[in-house]
This record gives structure tokens, C-alpha cells and sequence, in this order.
């Protein structure tokens, strides 16, 4: 009988021995979770496992166990190779020895002599049995760690662990259960099936599980929060995860420039009642003004901007690097804000998606952006009068 996918999952896990775990670019507290919850219970079972993250991790994550343990990058993990042309000059006998922190390669030639113009240094293997996405629904979503290692994708067998609508099934493995409210969740089942120990789990794989379920259901204040994602989180409390150190760390410490910056979007709040929304711009400016950092705009749509009233949604449009991050939170549980970050190619969930656009700016392409978004609410608006009519 063919294997589940959290089967074929588990079966891997337990089969190979070198792992690397990555998520997407800009990473929130699902992916980081998920990440640490799986480096560190890989690592108890004695599996050699390199984390990175193409992004800056924000701040407000620095409480997570083994959060220094995330990379951001994996090249050293390569094979290093020297390759002698032996065409023209037979080798006989090879030998190596070490001194003065040097490794010296000593090959004797049967006959004539070895130049230089013989050695050349071709790439190697990597070395790992298989590559863990986490929370991606796309490779390109990984960012750089894809862009500058993709021939890696297709080297060595990947396995996409995602709870998205839309995933695009990526993996030679693909476990994609869109019932679950976050990546962590399903975290939870493989790692229990992987270990068959319900007393595995230590206070610090339980809070990394714990704080990806907390974050993406908003502390269970989203409407994708479901009876087993209480459950769940109930059982990980129960086995020391630390919910009031993420309630803490998440939601109640903001230090003075994260609090100057949101006061600094709250008066850039645009409210367009006729199409149904609120927006709100973070320019480099307002980081450079406040002395915040980039990551520190995580949150405001969240804690601020989505408690507005009489609209389905609100969107923050924040300059990071050189690129555009639109971040849309659901107002209203009948508005599915992923349509929204479609437009500009992104995606998400059905009350929290986001887009990336990169090299621009809110000056050059934020009046395209709102103008699209009004035509988009405009349109849906028609077609709604028209099926009442």
C-alpha cells in the first residue's frame, strides 16, 4: 500500500542523515518555529542539520531557542574538489599530510611531471540526504538561498511542508494540509510519529511549535483558528511550551522607535470608505526619523490597523531594502485578502496574505498599486449588485 505523505515524511526523517531546513524570505513566527522545532528535535536524534534564512531575523523572535543556530547560507556545506588531469601523466601514488593548520595533497606520477595547468576545481556535491522547506508555497518564496543555489533543488530531494491554499507541490515529497492553521501544527503529528515519544518533546521544541500557532492565528483571534489548533496548543502548554513568554515577547514589548514608527503609519492612514479599506504607508525615511529597524513594522497591521472599523481590509505598504511589502489583513471573515495579493503576484492566506515588488518604491508605484485595489473592489462590488439584481 502506497505511503501518506506524513508517512513518506516520517520514513525519510528516520532514514537520512543530513539535513537542510529553509523557509521563506521575511520570515514570521510560523517559519521560525516550525524551523527551530525541527532543528532541534532532529539534532536529539543525532542528525546533522545546517538552518538558514535568507532574511534578517526580526528582533521581536530573539527569545526562540536556538534562533543562533539560523544561517544565511549553506555554501560551506559543498564539497570541496581537486580534479588532476591524468590523461597525459599517469598518477601512481597519492598521499596527504597535515601540519601548520595545511593540508598537503601529495600525488606521485609514474612517469613525467604534474603542472598546475592540470589542476582545476570543479564544483561538488552538497552534502545532504534532502532538503526541508518549511512554510513555502513556492521555492521562489525561499529568496536568495534559491536564487544562488538553485542547481542544490535539483540535486538533492526536497520535501515542502506547507498548510497554504495554492502550494504549487514543489517537493519530491509534498505534506500540504490546508486544514491546519499553520505549519507547526503539522509539525506536531510528524514529529510525534517520528519519535513515537509523546515525553520527547522538551519546553523548547513545545514553545517553537507553540509560538508558530500563536502567531498565525494571531493568538487565536483569526478566523482560521479551529478546535484542533486549541487542542493542540493546549498539549503544548501542557509539555512546557512557554505561552507567556511568546504572549511577552510577541504582543506586549515594543520598545520607543517600533512605538515612534507605528505613530508614524497611524498618521500616514488613508481610509477609502467608497471601496472598502484602509491603507498605510512605512517609508525608509520614517526608519531612518524614528531609529527603528526595517523588521519593526512586523505587528502594526495586526495590532493596529486591522482593528479599523466598517472596512473587509487593511493593507500596509512598507519600503524594505529595495523592494515594496504589502502586508493585507481581513477585517471582515467573509473578504479572502489572498485575491488582493494576487494581483501583485503574491499570496497567502484567506485573512493574511502579502505581496513583494521589488526595485521600487512607494513613490513610483504605490497610486498603481491603490488605483489596482480600487479597480479590483470596484469590479467585485458590480458583480455582487448584479447576481442581487
Amino acid at each position: 500500500m502506497e505511503l501518506t505523505p506524513k508517512q513518506q515524511v516520517v520514513e525519510m526523517l528516520r532514514s537520512s542523515k543530513n539535513f537542510l531546513i529553509l523557509t521563506h524570505k521575511n520570515p514570521d513566527g510560523d517559519a521560525l518555529g516550525s524551523m527551530l522545532a525541527l532543528y532541534l528535535t532532529l539534532s536529539r536524534l543525532e542528525k546533522n542539520v545546517i538552518i538558514a534564512c535568507s532574511e534578517i531575523i526580526p528582533s521581536v523572535f530573539a527569545f526562540l531557542p536556538g534562533i543562533d543556530k539560523i544561517e544565511t547560507g549553506f555554501t560551506g556545506a559543498r564539497d570541496f574538489v581537486i580534479s588532476l588531469n591524468t590523461e597525459a601523466v599517469a598518477a601512481d601514488k597519492i598521499m596527504y599530510k597535515v601540519h601548520d593548520g595545511h593540508l598537503d595533497i601529495v600525488i606521485s606520477p609514474k612517469a613525467g611531471q604534474f603542472s598546475k595547468e592540470l589542476v582545476s576545481f570543479p564544483k561538488g556535491g552538497f552534502n545532504f540526504d534532502a532538503i526541508l522547506v518549511l512554510d513555502s508555497p513556492d521555492l521562489e518564496r525561499v529568496g536568495k538561498l534559491y536564487e544562488e543555489n538553485s542547481d542544490i533543488f535539483f540535486e538533492v530531494p526536497v520535501v515542502n511542508i506547507d498548510h497554504h491554499a495554492g502550494n504549487d507541490h514543489f517537493g519530491k515529497i509534498n505534506f500540504v494540509d490546508l486544514t491546519a492553521t499553520s505549519t507547526a501544527e503539522i509539525l506536531v503529528s510528524i514529529i510525534e510519529s517520528l519519535t513515537g515519544d509523546p515525553k520527547f518533546f522538551d519546553e523548547n521544541i513545545a514553545t517553537s511549535l507553540l509560538t508558530g500557532i500563536v502567531t498565525d492565528t494571531n493568538s487565536f483571534q483569526n478566523t482560521n483558528t479551529t478546535p484542533k489548533s486549541l487542542t493542540v496548543a493546549a498539549q503544548l502548554v501542557a509539555l512546557g511550551g512557554r505561552q507567556q513568554e511568546i504572549i511577552k515577547n510577541i504582543y506586549k514589548t515594543k520598545s520607543f522607535s517600533t512605538l515612534r514608527l507605528w505613530g508614524r503609519a497611524l498618521s500616514n492612514l488613508h481610509d477609502e470608505q467608497e471601496y472598502s479599506f484602509v491603507w498605510s504607508t512605512v517609508f525608509k525615511n520614517d526608519y531612518l526619523e524614528t531609529g527603528a529597524n526595517e523588521d519593526e513594522a512586523s505587528g502594526l497591521i495586526d495590532e493596529l490597523l486591522k482593528t479599523a472599523s466598517g472596512v473587509e481590509f487593511a493593507l500596509l505598504l512598507s519600503e524594505q531594502g529595495g523592494d515594496i511589502h504589502g502586508s493585507l489583513r481581513a477585517t471582515s471573515p467573509s473578504h479572502d485578502v489572498r485575491e488582493i495579493a494576487a494581483l501583485f503576484g503574491g499570496g497567502g492566506h484567506t485573512a493574511a496574505a502579502g505581496f513583494q515588488l521589488s526595485g521600487t518604491t512607494i513613490q513610483e508605484s504605490g497610486d498603481k498599486i491603490i488605483n489596482q485595489i480600487k479597480n479590483f473592489q470596484r469590479e467585485k462590488k458590480s458583480n455582487i449588485e448584479k447576481k442581487i439584481a
